[in-house]
């Protein structure tokens, strides 16, 4: 038997690749994410084009199958599928009208089919706003709520959208297409899938607290349900035929609604792994399938110039205008400035992939050059739609770290302003520009008991004589302190409550941590004081 040592091949050059890249983004991620709040989206997106074909050509997953279009879909749906109401109508039509105006071979149904890939908002880029530093310093809970909320689970009530146009295009008739869109999708994908997801998530949950109070279950096993109970939805929903990403959303709604999971898990980071992982794998491969080659096609009417336009008027258009005007019958959108932001933070990614493949699979394969228009939506609806996840993962993903430089910039240059006012020639503290100068030979006031009229609390200059304190101003304030310190009944206060440090002033309960305030004890305050001038002069 021949030794070969070195048996290089592209599987095992990816698997290198990946693990390197997700080995080196750890290392670095606090830095990443809580200084540049750059998260993973962007940097693994970047990392598939290098590796794709337009870069190293190690990782194509358009040769995959032999280059078999079926093949290369079918892979690219279920790859997604594990990944993965006004305001989306709106932002629908929108859509479909901007690439009905600029792309010149779609008619508007078919813009509609391609504008209904356009409305989910990916839970992956929205993570910058919904979790981490950033959010947690900037961003209010209940917009974080409500935007964890939406992006779970309008890509799978984006089917809507896509299937009417589709059964339009593809139905002989508009009356079967509308009973098909009815039947077949309200009834049986999405209304099923909802139920059989919200049943699913009920019965586990009583089950998982059944297995708690009998100890039948260990701690590994509460965790491992984050990917088992996605997993057995996902499948069971796949092989019956109805919405999966609706009935996921809807069994770990139900499945944690009483938030008993959530807090038997609270101190596991095994979720955060796995999320870490399955974000990373994602958006590498979406930057690898990516069909750059497809954005300047004439047989497809398709150039970068009319794609940049769309994109830009898409990202203007989609949302914000409907925000801004229903924000004051929103609830969770309480200000004109959380309308705007969550007008703004609408990103397109992986769930906008999945829903242009789903409707790819429904298409005939097209030839070159298409011979009608559903070959043409067939051949445009990709392209269109990875070029819009393209400028969104740079929009929204690079947002924050902008916003962020901006702001530090500005506080920088307002450092940088302060100048010396009183014509010092010499250095001084920073400190010193917000105290009173001392001037040779004049007067220094340090009390105010004169305006009160209890005594002369100057100290004067070198040509003046120094006059003592009076008695009577001394007993004044001696029998001031006394008054201030006792009681109505005449009884000392400083008696029953020694600053000692130890005296608890309250306690309460925020979640599982006890919160006790004390009374701070004797040169403490003096401490706190100089610490936090010192932070401030950092």
């Amino acid at each position: 038997m021949r030794f070969q040592p070195f048996q290089v091949s592209i599987p095992h050059i990816f698997y290198a690749a990946l693990g390197g890249f997700v080995v080196f983004f750890g290392m670095f991620s606090l830095f990443i994410r809580e200084r540049l709040y750059i998260g993973e989206a962007c940097w693994a997106f970047l990392f598939g084009v290098v590796i794709g074909p337009y870069g190293a050509n190690i990782f194509d997953p358009r040769s995959w199958g032999n280059g078999d279009r079926e093949t290369i879909n079918t892979i690219t749906l279920e790859f997604t599928r594990v990944v993965l109401a006004i305001v989306m109508t709106w932002g629908w039509f929108v859509s479909g009208a901007l690439i009905y105006a600029l792309i010149p071979g779609l008619n508007f149904l078919s813009s509609l089919a391609v504008a209904a890939c356009l409305t989910p908002t990916d839970p992956i880029l929205a993570a910058a706003v919904v979790g981490g530093k950033y959010a947690d310093k900037h961003v209010p809970a209940h917009l974080r709520h409500l935007l964890a909320a939406e992006s779970g689970c309008n890509d799978g009530a984006a089917y809507p959208f896509l299937f009417i146009a589709l059964y339009l295009t593809i139905d002989k008739s508009t009356g079967r297409a509308v009973s098909d869109w009815f039947l077949f999708l309200w009834l049986y994908q999405v209304i099923l899938g909802i139920v059989f997801g919200a049943c699913l998530g009920i019965s586990f949950r009583y089950l998982m607290r059944f297995c708690e109070r009998k100890d039948l279950i260990d701690r590994q096993s509460y965790v491992a349900q984050y990917v088992s109970l996605a997993m057995l939805t996902i499948g069971s929903c796949t092989l019956l035929g109805t919405d999966d990403l609706l009935a996921a959303f809807s069994c770990g709604t139900a499945f944690a609604w009483d938030g008993f999971f959530n807090k038997q898990t609270e101190e596991a980071v095994f979720s955060s792994v796995i999320d870490l992982l399955f974000n990373i794998a994602a958006f590498v491969f979406v930057g690898a399938w990516t069909p750059f080659n497809t954005y300047s096609d004439a047989a497809l009417s398709l150039s970068v110039w009319r794609l940049i336009v769309i994109a830009i008027l898409v990202m203007l258009l989609r949302r914000l205008p409907v925000m801004i005007a229903l924000y004051k019958w929103v609830p969770d959108v309480k200000t004109f400035r959380e309308a705007i932001f969550s007008g703004h933070f609408g990103p397109m990614g992986v769930g906008a992939i999945f829903i242009s493949t789903l409707a790819a699979e429904q298409l005939p394969a097209p030839s070159s050059p298409p011979e009608n228009q559903v070959q043409l939506l067939a051949a445009t609806i990709q392209p269109i739609v990875s070029f819009m996840v393209l400028c969104s993962i740079l929009i929204h993903g690079l947002s924050i770290p902008f916003f962020s430089l901006g702001r530090r910039v500005h506080s920088v240059s307002r450092t940088w302003s302060r100048h010396d006012t009183f014509g010092r020639t010499h250095s001084v503290p920073e400190w010193a520009n917000l105290t009173r100068p001392v001037v040779r030979g004049h007067d220094i006031v340090i009390n105010r008991d004169v305006e009160r009229g209890e005594g002369d609390g100057t100290v004067h200059g070198p040509e003046s004589p120094i006059t003592e304190k009076t008695a009577g101003s001394s007993d004044s304030q001696t029998q001031t302190q006394d008054e201030n310190t006792r009681r109505e009944d005449g009884e000392d206060v400083r008696s029953e409550s020694p600053p000692d440090g130890r005296e608890v002033i309250a306690e309460w309960k925020e979640g599982p941590h006890n919160i006790i305030e004390r009374r701070a004890g004797p040169g403490e305050e003096v401490g706190h004081l100089h610490k936090t001038f010192n932070i401030g002069n950092t």
